[in-house]
């Protein structure tokens, strides 16, 4: 028994000599110490040997399990103290030496849309305005011709806040902010976030961007607004583009179109974005009802002009071909270092 205990213990010793990693280590352990180890295998025959024996057998037993638990153990730490060395030497840093200074990022790709828009229509000759994002009920609705009773606010789902006023529903508003600061003739755009109390799918966020645009003058006509609108999507897609205008009710407008464009995701096949109607509406738009002009302090028997609404997130999506609107906020970087 005591040559059986000894080449046990030497060819356990031999196997954690070569054992290089945790797992090599914990072997040898399972083999020699486990519950089907060979120490438990002796342990099973101790029970065919005289009392005295046994008692002395025992005793030797432990004596090498322990001193082998003992080993192991040591071996354990030492790998455990040579890998914690590797990863500081290969983690270390100066401290000393100068920082590598902030990692470089990129525009949020509405962002980008909104800068060239701005760029474009002030090349043509529009000022860019903007507006308060916590607006009040006058400029959100009653100068835009949607007073209290009109059915067309049930059209626009509205955060309200307790004093009164409202997270503006749209950049409208600053077609009548304009009017009263610029007076007419004046051409103007207001980009901007807006919010409604919407329910969140591919193509529908409760916050998103609009670019609102605005040209007020004497004898302007729908010929003015479908040249404008030709430029904007010809430089923005810097492709062709196929658009339809059909009619569309809006209360500050008058007459009212809708301006959709054959969705760039599906190729007009149908998708979730496009509601599987293979158009997406981008721009509502028309001619600026005398009722806002009123309101903005233009003569609408002297003044006229056209407006449009372009959904600046939307027009993201078509971009860039991103198929879920709910990307533009989720903070991956994944998604945002693409652009």
């Amino acid at each position: 028994m005591l040559e059986r205990f000894d080449k046990l213990l030497e060819s356990a010793l031999a196997q954690l000599a070569s054992a290089s990693t945790l797992e090599a280590v914990e072997a040898v352990r399972v083999e020699f110490l486990g519950r089907k180890g060979s120490v438990a295998e002796i342990s099973k025959e101790m029970g065919k040997l005289a009392p005295e024996e046994r008692a002395q057998t025992g005793k030797l037993l432990n004596a090498v399990k322990q001193d082998l638990e003992s080993k192991i153990e040591s071996r354990k730490g030492a790998l455990e103290e040579e890998a914690l060395n590797k990863r500081l030497e290969s983690e270390w840093v100066d401290l000393t030496a100068p920082a590598l200074g902030v990692r470089p990022g990129s525009l949020h790709p509405v962002t980008q849309v909104q800068q060239e828009l701005e760029d474009l229509f002030r090349s043509m000759g529009f000022a860019v305005l903007d507006g308060p994002e916590v607006e009040s009920e006058y400029y959100n609705f009653d100068a835009l011709n949607i007073p209290a009773d009109h059915p067309a606010r049930d059209m626009q789902d509205t955060f309200w806040l307790k004093d009164g006023r409202l997270l503006r529903t749209h950049t409208s508003p600053v077609q009548v902010r304009g009017l009263e600061t610029l007076k007419p003739p004046l051409k103007m755009i207001a980009p901007g976030r807006v919010f409604r109390n919407e329910e969140v799918d591919a193509s529908h966020e409760h916050t998103f961007y609009q670019l609102e645009g605005m040209m007020v003058d004497r004898d302007v006509s729908v010929a003015h607004l479908i040249y404008f609108m030709k430029t904007f999507l010809s430089a923005i897609f810097k492709r062709d583009v196929t658009v339809r205008l059909r009619p569309g009710f809006f209360p500050f407008v008058e007459p009212g179109f809708e301006l959709d464009i054959q969705c760039l995701i599906c190729g007009g096949k149908g998708c979730p974005v496009c509601k599987h109607s293979g158009w997406v509406e981008l721009c509502p738009c028309g001619l600026v009802h005398p009722a806002v002009l009123r309101y903005g302090g233009a003569d609408p028997e002297e003044w006229g002009g056209f407006a449009f609404g372009l959904g600046l997130t939307r027009l993201a999506m078509m971009r860039y071909g991103i198929d879920d609107i709910r990307l533009f906020t989720s903070g991956d970087l994944r998604f945002l270092e693409q652009f």
